[in-house]
């Protein structure tokens, strides 16, 4: 098992040409600094949040993956990623409907909107762009001030708490500290989709995939005009990218707003996976061979898919920058990961298996079911999908609070993909929504931290839990209830008696109705429901798939089966699927 061990540090800081002093530093960059940096000073405590370039949504903005999966249901439409969602349904008129990746698409610059806004209303935030991490000073065992590197030179960061809300666990290199790259053997942790420790040493796949394939998204704008009947193949290396779907399929897969198309295709598209390890390099010319490999790879495929669809899809400008059809930066599935307190592996994920001490101290919750990158057929998976609504989603696991703090650092909290997971958990734990919502995790026990004047491992769980759930601004589930969406009136009593094992399913009748989304239609159906995941609706002129992701409805429209009802919701011809809210009287 890779454990990277603590490293000396410099006895002698370069000298800096500014210094603050703040509670709390966030080395953002990543999602979860985002989050962390907006819960913390929503929460009393003045921090600053570093990140190295001009924007800060990380995986949902800056990295353009802006059609995120996981989350989707209402019960797990909660936290800072519930609140984004209500925010960006009210700020684009043409709601979220776009594509079939997700429930969910947005420009990546209207989710970095809504976040700069959110981060501009708080006046004990301080976001300073365009610094990166160089050196971490410190005492005994916490860190103590941090050295970054802006175009105005250097500056000196003292602090109390520090908060890693960096792509690729940056403060885990700079600072030395314990940690995990890549894969586990089976016998580490009984994992049941590790590779044994025999084939980690004798097979060279895992030597040349040590974590799994970035992709630089790229934006194309579909232009409106017709694809050809069929698409002309695909040249090397995206011969396969249309064997098993067409091109408009293909393109409906990340469509967002004013017809932009999101490319983060895995099957021959613009996963790039060559040399995967040198995000990480010590050697720069390593790492900006990997780079710039994956900006051409991109280019290359919106380019050859523009040949292919006689210019139908042509390069869209959606990023600052002097290629604005390119995220600002890579979207990396994995980073280096904490060797913390508590260790989430695969089975903890599993239905039936989450350990009792994990919901204990759960401090966020996700369901996104498991996916793996690497070159070569899919990474065989314990399955973790289930039937709900019309279609297949994730079944819920927790995140405990130990996976975001460890023992050789005191006071040092992680906040995005480096927390303490496995390497075959992270292709579960890596998504956008789930990381806005550890990232909010991380910032509230770094305010608690302050405020009590404890470290991190000293803060009560019950008193972080209770301040999640309780947030006036953005309530967070810490605890999986399936049948409790987020608008329910008596959400937080029900999250808190989870919490003391007192939470039975709520009968069908209890269950709260969706309030009214903006842009919602209504539709009279007459219905067929075959299975779980197979839900259909006829209006007069075209069947419908119909899904859901509201309880009242999952548990109201089976009984409806083979008769005529009215819903409201929103119609999604690129899933294609009928997003039902509610059922009328």
């Amino acid at each position: 098992m890779p454990i990277l061990p603590k490293a000396p540090g410099s006895d002698r800081p370069p000298a800096a040409r500014l210094e603050l002093r703040v509670p709390v530093l966030v080395l953002g960059g990543g999602t979860g600094g985002a989050g962390a940096a907006i819960q913390c000073a929503r929460s009393g405590v003045a921090c600053v949040l570093a990140t190295p370039g001009p924007w800060l949504g990380g995986m949902l903005s800056a990295s353009g993956v802006s059609a995120p999966d996981g989350n989707e249901l209402a019960a797990w439409q909660t936290g800072l990623w519930g609140a984004l969602l209500r925010q960006l349904r009210l700020d684009l008129p043409e709601g979220l409907d776009h594509n079939w990746v997700s429930c969910f698409g947005f420009r990546p610059a209207d989710g970095e909107r809504v976040l700069q806004r959110w981060v501009a209303a708080e006046p004990l935030l301080d976001w300073r762009p365009g610094l990166v991490l160089r050196q971490l000073q410190q005492s005994g065992s916490r860190f103590t001030a941090a050295i970054l590197e802006g175009a105005d030179g250097l500056l000196r960061v003292q602090f109390e708490q520090l908060v890693d809300g960096t792509e690729l666990g940056d403060a885990l290199a700079v600072g030395g500290v314990p940690h995990r790259w890549g894969w586990e053997p089976r016998e580490h942790w009984q994992e049941p989709s590790a590779p044994t420790a025999a084939d980690l040493l004798s097979n060279p796949f895992f030597h040349q995939q040590p974590v799994q394939s970035p992709t630089w998204v790229v934006l194309g704008h579909w232009r409106g005009a017709a694809l050809p009947e069929k698409a002309r193949p695909l040249p090397a290396p995206f011969t396969g990218a249309l064997s098993h779907h067409s091109a408009e399929r293909l393109l409906a897969y990340g469509r967002l707003p004013g017809d932009l198309v999101m490319l983060n295709w895995p099957l021959d598209g613009n996963d790039w996976h060559d040399d995967p390890g040198a995000a990480i390099s010590e050697d720069p010319a390593r790492r900006q061979a990997q780079l710039s490999g994956m900006r051409a790879h991109s280019l290359a495929f919106l380019e050859a898919l523009a040949a292919v669809t006689d210019g139908a899809v042509i390069p869209a400008e959606a990023f600052p920058g002097d290629q604005p059809c390119l995220a600002l930066q890579p979207y990396w599935r994995e980073s280096r990961r904490l060797q913390g307190l508590v260790t989430v592996r695969e089975q903890d994920l599993l239905p039936g298996q989450e350990p009792a001490d994990h919901r204990r101290s759960a401090v966020a919750v996700g369901n996104y079911p498991n996916d793996h990158h690497y070159p070569g057929p899919d990474w065989p998976l314990a399955g973790r999908s289930h039937p709900w609504g019309g279609r297949w989603s994730g079944a819920p696991f927790v995140i405990p609070y130990g996976a975001l703090h460890g023992p050789a650092i005191d006071n040092l909290l992680m906040a995005d993909k480096g927390l303490s997971v496995s390497h075959m958990a992270n292709g579960a734990t890596r998504l956008g929504p789930l990381i806005l919502n550890i990232g909010q995790a991380a910032g509230q026990a770094a305010a608690l931290a302050v405020q009590r004047r404890q470290q991190p491992a000293d803060v009560p769980v019950r008193l972080l839990q209770e301040r999640l759930i309780g947030d006036g601004r953005a309530p967070a589930a810490v605890v999986p209830l399936p049948d409790l969406a987020w608008h329910d009136p008596s959400w937080r009593l029900r999250q808190r008696r989870a919490l003391d094992g007192d939470a039975p399913p709520l009968a069908p009748a209890a269950l709260a109705p969706a309030p009214v989304e903006p842009g919602e239609q209504t539709l009279s159906l007459e219905l067929t429901i075959e299975a779980e995941e197979r839900w259909w609706g006829w209006d007069g002129r075209r069947l419908w798939p119909l899904i859901t992701l509201e309880p009242s409805v999952r548990a109201r429209l089976p009984h409806s089966n083979g008769r005529r009802v009215t819903v409201r919701g929103c119609a999604n011809p690129w899933g294609p699927w009928w997003r039902i809210n509610g059922v009328e009287p």
